[in-house]
């Protein structure tokens, strides 16, 4: 297996799917991990799994962003890989959506992923190295009905990753978004026995995750599509 060249990450909007197989992965790998939510209380037993801090923020509002990172250098030293998994959907026919619905699931999908990003990127680029994963959904490639607030929000983060690959992959920094194109497994959503591996395993995103971590900068990518056998695409 590759080396990984990181040493501490930051995943902004845990919950108990992806994120916590993310977090547990990337300690196996050998990282010390930040774990930020907007409720901090549901990530006491992932916190104590993985040895992980954790902190409570608002991903849509940029001073506590700001406040964020500042506390994470403090407490826990910056971070060279940052995780956005941060989302917020409103569904519902187009003429009856609630404006306020929309901003707020545009604040939190799309923006909030520019203001970490922003964070990330001015503690990375001094020392020309570091990592920004950005997490997108079918969603962020396909407009579906019912549903264009997130489409609208989801379209925005892949258009800010493409944008800062090209921005800061010359000066070092790793940029990538993940277009996680189908249902993710979870107690919730279990897979129907019926229908093997027809959702995705929250543990085998995280790996791929980690083969982007472990890129050598001669051959990097800067998106990635995950979907299971049967999905269509």
């Amino acid at each position: 297996m590759a080396s990984i060249d990181y040493r501490k990450a930051l995943i902004v909007g845990v919950g108990s799917g992806l994120s916590a197989s993310l977090a547990r992965r990337l300690r196996a790998a050998g990282l010390e991990v930040a774990l930020a939510a907007r409720r901090v209380d549901k990530l006491a037993a992932l916190a104590a799994e993985t040895g992980a801090a954790t902190f409570a923020s608002d991903a849509s509002d940029a001073a506590g962003v700001a406040r964020l990172f500042a506390d994470v250098d403090a407490r826990c030293g910056t971070p060279d890989v940052v995780v956005y998994n941060a989302s917020f959907r409103v569904r519902g026919p187009f003429v009856e959506l609630d404006p306020a619905d929309v901003a707020r699931t545009l604040a939190v999908t799309g923006f909030g992923g520019f203001l970490v990003a922003q964070e990330a990127a001015k503690r990375m680029l001094p020392h020309r190295h570091g990592a920004i994963l950005l997490t997108g959904a079918s969603a962020s490639v396909k407009g579906y009905p019912l549903s264009a607030p997130f489409a609208m929000g989801k379209f925005a983060l892949r258009g800010l990753a493409q944008s800062i690959a090209r921005e800061l992959a010359p000066q070092g920094i790793h940029v990538a978004h993940f277009v996680i194109d189908g249902a993710i497994r979870s107690a919730a959503r279990p897979e129907p026995a019926d229908k093997p591996d027809s959702t995705l395993d929250p543990d085998a995103i995280a790996e791929s995750y980690l083969h982007v971590l472990q890129q050598p900068r001669s051959a990097w990518t800067w998106e990635v599509e995950l979907r299971p056998w049967v999905e269509r695409f």
